[in-house]
C-alpha cells in the first residue's frame, strides 16, 4: 500500500486560495489529487486555478444555491467526489458574549458552521457513491479551550468537531470517514500582526512547548494523512496540531 497516493481522487478545498486551506490543497494536489480550488473571490480562484492547472469555482458558503453549484461543477467536470474540505471560516469580532453583536453572531456561525452542515449533506453522498472517501472539517484549538474574547467563533469551531463525530457514526457505514481538524497559532497572513508583537509571542509561546508558531504545511500534513490510506481507520477524531499548547501548563 501506498500509504499517501491519492492518485485517482478527486477533492473539493474550500477557501483554498490562501493560508492553510492553499497549503491543504496543493499537498492534496502535489500527491495525486484531482482538487477544486475554491473560495468566495472569483479573481482569487481564478489566479489559484492559472497556477495550479485545476479546476477553480468561486463560491460563498453562506450561499446554499453557490454551494451546490460547488459540489455539482466539481462532480460534473471529474466524474465523482472522494474528498471533501470545509476549510472557509472567518473570526467575526472579538470579545465576551455579554457585549455580543448577534449580527455578527448569526454571520460567524452561518460561514463556520452551518456552511460546513450544508456541504457536507451535498457532498457525502457523492463520497459513498464511489466506495467511500472522507471529509475533513476544519474546526480549531479555540474550541477546544476556554477564552474571554473568542466568542462566537470557538462556539462554532466546537460544533464543528462535534459535528464531524455524528457524521463519522452516520456515514461509517458506507465507507465515509469524517474527522476535524484543530490548529493552532498557525502563521498565516492573518496571524502576522500577532507574531509582530513581540510581548503577545513571548507570553504565547511560553504556553507551546514546541516554543514557536506552527507552518500552514504542518496543518495541510495533518489534512493529507487523513485524506490518504494511511488515515483509513481513522474516523470521528479531532487531530489537535498546536504544538502542544492544548496539554501544556505553560512551565
Amino acid at each position: 500500500m501506498k500509504l499517501f497516493d491519492l492518485s485517482g481522487k478527486v477533492a473539493i478545498v474550500t477557501g483554498s486560495t490562501r493560508g492553510i486551506g492553499l497549503a491543504i490543497a496543493r499537498a492534496l494536489q502535489d500527491h495525486g489529487a484531482q482538487v477544486t480550488f475554491s473560495s468566495e473571490n472569483a479573481e482569487d480562484c481564478a489566479r489559484v486555478g492559472r497556477e495550479r492547472d485545476m479546476l477553480a469555482i468561486p463560491a460563498d458558503v453562506a450561499d446554499d444555491t453557490q454551494l451546490a453549484a460547488l459540489v455539482d461543477g466539481a462532480v460534473r467536470h471529474h466524474g465523482g467526489l472522494d474528498i471533501l474540505v470545509c476549510n472557509a471560516g472567518l473570526t467575526g469580532r472579538p470579545g465576551p458574549f455579554a457585549s455580543i453583536d448577534m449580527d455578527d453572531y448569526d454571520h460567524v456561525m452561518a460561514i463556520n458552521l452551518r456552511s460546513q452542515v450544508r456541504l457536507c449533506n451535498l457532498a457525502l453522498p457523492h463520497i459513498a457513491a464511489r466506495g467511500g472517501g472522507t471529509a475533513i472539517l476544519l474546526s480549531s484549538l479555540s474550541g477546544r479551550r476556554g477564552n474571554g474574547a473568542i466568542n462566537a467563533y470557538a462556539l462554532a469551531k466546537a460544533g464543528v468537531a462535534q459535528l464531524a463525530r455524528n457524521l463519522a457514526v452516520e456515514w461509517g457505514p458506507r465507507n465515509v470517514r469524517v474527522n476535524a481538524i484543530s490548529p493552532g497559532f498557525i502563521r498565516t497572513a492573518l496571524s502576522a500582526p500577532l507574531i509582530a508583537d513581540a510581548a503577545f509571542m513571548q507570553r504565547r509561546m511560553a504556553m507551546t512547548p514546541l516554543r514557536r508558531p506552527g507552518e500552514v504545511d504542518e496543518v495541510a500534513g495533518a489534512a493529507l494523512f487523513l485524506a490518504a490510506p494511511a488515515g483509513a481507520f481513522v474516523t470521528g477524531q479531532n487531530l489537535v496540531v498546536d504544538g502542544g499548547t492544548l496539554i501544556s501548563d505553560g512551565s
